[in-house]
């Protein structure tokens, strides 16, 4: 009864934690929120706008899924209350009970802390939906083989948290892969999550373009900014912008290759140029593009206010060796670690199928914690 009575006592600690995060995520507020939204959906007019309707019914599956995961911690720690009432009643310990209770009591302290960690998504932008760009840097062909990879293991990611995405822009490789590709991940706290991503990404494994079969180094970079769709601080004059046209290319129904209806903006003052190709039109080319660059200059310009370029954009200088946040090691072993949290796993395959919330959560820790500065060497 020993092991009980200090479970018992370690589970009591954890009651105020419990009510603060259910509270700060505001569980009881998004119980409401669903029922409102069910209703709403039940009228018979409300699928007649699509795209509005399908972003209503992700937003209300993240509700959802965010009132599954309290009502499943909370379920948990009655579980173990009952266990520990069950075995009060008896005259000696049950070890298979004890052993059932020890696994129930992990499992909720590490759903928990998942949900703790989600409180910590407090930035201006964090819960907006994100817009990611992926780049081929060093490593020629293999390089944009991986920014393929990485598009792929981001679209896994979402679709595990019932993310939508759209694809803005993609520029396809020579041979493979992809030189560029612009995406928007829409979902709650997309962005909060999504942001972890920026930087350089290194893959090391033996490439399959490579006719030798040796180990290749290449790199992509990942851009993640918030979609923003109201930025009254920011002011683009006409003088300070170049608006290209031009015919889209890869797939992208059937506009693709026919018209001239991509937009490429270059932003003079800043350097920054922003590109979109998939929407259905010019016009909504354009617009889409023209919402890029005021996010890309409303973030530029919380970084200067702020100073907190680490936080919001990085500092990454070029896409090659000695930049990188994370790397992920095919061969001569397997695994992918992270060079800012030093979080690591050698599951190479969950991560590259989306499993990297390990890796976000661990970011989210360290921004709290003050982000204490980490080494990058070669070893790495």
């Amino acid at each position: 009864m020993l092991e009980f009575d200090q479970m018992k006592s370690e589970l009591k600690s954890y009651d105020d934690t419990l009510r603060e995060v259910f509270d700060s995520l505001d569980i009881e507020g998004k119980k409401n929120k669903i029922q409102e939204m069910e209703r709403e959906m039940e009228a018979p007019d409300f699928w007649n706008d699509a795209e509005t309707a399908t972003k209503k019914s992700q937003e209300l599956k993240s509700l959802k899924d965010d009132v599954a995961v309290a009502d499943s911690l909370q379920q948990k720690y009655d579980d173990i209350e009952t266990f520990i009432e069950m075995d009060a009643e008896e005259d000696e310990d049950d070890p298979a009970m004890l052993e059932d209770a020890k696994e129930e009591f992990e499992q909720f302290k590490t759903d928990l802390e998942n949900l703790r960690l989600k409180t910590l998504l407090s930035g201006k932008y964090d819960h907006n939906n994100a817009i990611v760009t992926l780049h081929a840097g060093a490593g020629g062909t293999e390089a944009m083989d991986w920014t393929s990879m990485l598009y792929r293991m981001y679209s896994k990611w979402a679709d595990k948290h019932g993310f939508g995405i759209e694809l803005l822009d993609e520029v396809e490789g020579d041979e493979a892969g992809l030189q560029s590709v612009t995406f928007q991940v829409n979902g709650e706290n997309a962005y909060g999550y999504l942001r972890s991503e920026k930087g350089v990404h290194r893959l090391v494994r033996i490439s399959p373009f490579n006719a030798n079969g040796k180990r290749q180094t290449s790199f992509s970079n990942a851009d993640v900014m918030p979609e923003l769709k109201d930025a009254p601080n920011i002011v683009i004059r006409d003088e300070d912008i170049r608006i290209d046209t031009y015919r889209s290319s890869g797939a992208g129904g059937q506009h693709i290759n026919k018209t001239s209806s991509a937009i490429r903006i270059t932003h003079f003052p800043t350097g920054i140029v922003v590109t979109c190709q998939n929407e259905r039109s010019q016009h909504m080319n354009k617009d889409k593009a023209m919402e890029m660059l005021r996010a890309k200059l409303e973030v530029l310009r919380e970084e200067e206010q702020e100073q907190k370029e680490a936080d919001i954009r990085g500092d990454v200088s070029s896409i090659s060796w000695g930049n990188q946040i994370r790397s992920y090691v095919f061969q001569p072993y397997t695994m992918v670690k992270d060079l800012r949290t030093g979080e690591e796993t050698s599951n190479v395959q969950g991560v590259m199928d989306g499993d990297l919330d390990p890796f976000m959560n661990a970011y989210l820790k360290w921004v709290s914690l003050g982000k204490p500065k980490r080494g990058v060497t070669d070893a790495e």
